[in-house]
């Protein structure tokens, strides 16, 4: 794997940082998880169910990784961390603010000892600010930000979205720039400090709607599946259930007159544009709805997908993993240690995936191995 040889320290909490790990870990590094000895990370605990003691999302978040359990209060402890970290490559931490720098583990300390370390701090908030100091999960980030602004029926109530993409999505952004890091360190032989927050990436995620915003002067307002910006693009009802369709131009828009009986739109003038859609979007979305409703979901994807509009069926969990095209990805697999199937990294190299081959580990399981008795 791309990462073998690299080692990571992860005092990660929950999502946000471990995820950081998760994915190295994937891509072969070394991870090796830094916990306390009672408990472990919060995350373990996040059930039920449980999978041997531990909730699944630990599971998710901590496999291929090695557990090291240190009382960050035991000096000799703190410098048996302190030669790991002085020996690795990069260090990820997503502790309340200030605390990484009250035990010692803050970026000016760390690599002081290790030039060549890439250390990843994660906050809540920022690491500039009135703010940053201020701890944050990630629903207090969805609404804090926006999201949660934007989410939901016009004039029902705001709502969070169903998965943490903040906490995904910083991790995802955290190992980008650490990724980027190690690319530098090959050139100047130095390491860097990287900063990144959960606010940062939920404020990165609707950059259009702030983008549309200081253009128009127009608060964006919550808005039903689909899109605000185009006609006809999100889900519509047949009599059977409903089905989300993707009419994103002019061209898709002219074979959807076609589909749907409607010759006399694509001749008008005034619907040709999606801004003239958009000035008829009333009047053109009610007379989608009521055509949708003439047939079932099957029969209008057949008619659909023949004209080469993108559709889909608003599938189930269940269904989902049944699904032919979910299974010939070979995402999900048993995971060795557990007596389930996984979801794995979604990438592949040279059409190898990416694949977890250890469970996750238990509290301090490694602690032995790594620091000795």
């Amino acid at each position: 794997m791309p990462l073998s040889g690299i080692k990571v320290i992860e005092v990660g909490l929950n999502l946000a940082g471990p995820i950081v790990g998760e994915i190295m870990a994937g891509l072969g590094a070394d991870v090796i998880k830094i916990e306390r000895p009672e408990g472990g990370d919060d995350s373990r605990g996040w059930g039920p169910p449980f999978l041997q003691g531990s909730s699944p999302l630990f599971h998710l978040m901590n496999r291929n990784k090695r557990s090291v359990a240190v009382d960050f209060k035991d000096p000799t402890a703190m410098e048996q961390l302190h030669t790991l970290i002085a020996e690795s490559d990069v260090f990820i931490q997503n502790l309340r603010p200030g605390v990484a720098e009250e035990l010692g583990l803050g970026p000016a300390a760390l690599v002081e000892r290790n030039p060549r370390l890439i250390y990843c701090s994660i906050a809540a908030f920022g690491h500039e600010g009135p703010l940053k100091q201020k701890p944050g999960y990630e629903i207090l980030l969805q609404a804090f930000a926006g999201l949660m602004s934007t989410t939901g029926e016009q004039g029902g109530p705001p709502l969070r979205m169903g998965a943490p993409v903040v906490d995904f999505g910083t991790g995802m952004w955290t190992t980008i720039a650490a990724l980027a890091a190690l690319r530098q360190r090959d050139r100047t032989g130095r390491g860097c400090v990287i900063q990144t927050s959960l606010f940062e990436t939920a404020l990165f995620w609707i950059c259009s709607a702030f983008a549309a915003y200081t253009t128009s002067g127009q608060v964006p307002e919550r808005h039903p599946t689909g899109s605000p910006r185009q006609v006809a693009f999100g889900a519509f009802e047949t009599s059977d259930g409903p089905l989300i369709i993707g009419v994103a131009n002019d061209r898709l828009f002219a074979k959807l007159t076609r589909v749907l009986n409607r010759p006399e739109w694509g001749d008008n003038p005034e619907f040709r544009t999606s801004a003239g859609r958009l000035a008829h979007k009333e009047y053109l979305l009610g007379e989608i709805r009521a055509i949708f409703r003439t047939a079932t979901k099957e029969q209008w994807m057949e008619r659909l997908e023949a004209a080469g509009i993108p559709c889909a069926p608003i599938l189930t969990i269940p269904e989902v993993l049944a699904q032919p095209q979910t299974q010939a990805l070979n995402i999900f697999r048993e995971q060795p240690g557990l007596e389930t199937a996984l979801m794995q990294l979604p990438m592949s190299f040279d059409g190898v995936r990416a694949a977890f081959t250890q469970r996750a580990p238990q509290v301090g399981e490694h602690t032995e191995e790594l620091l000795g008795k």
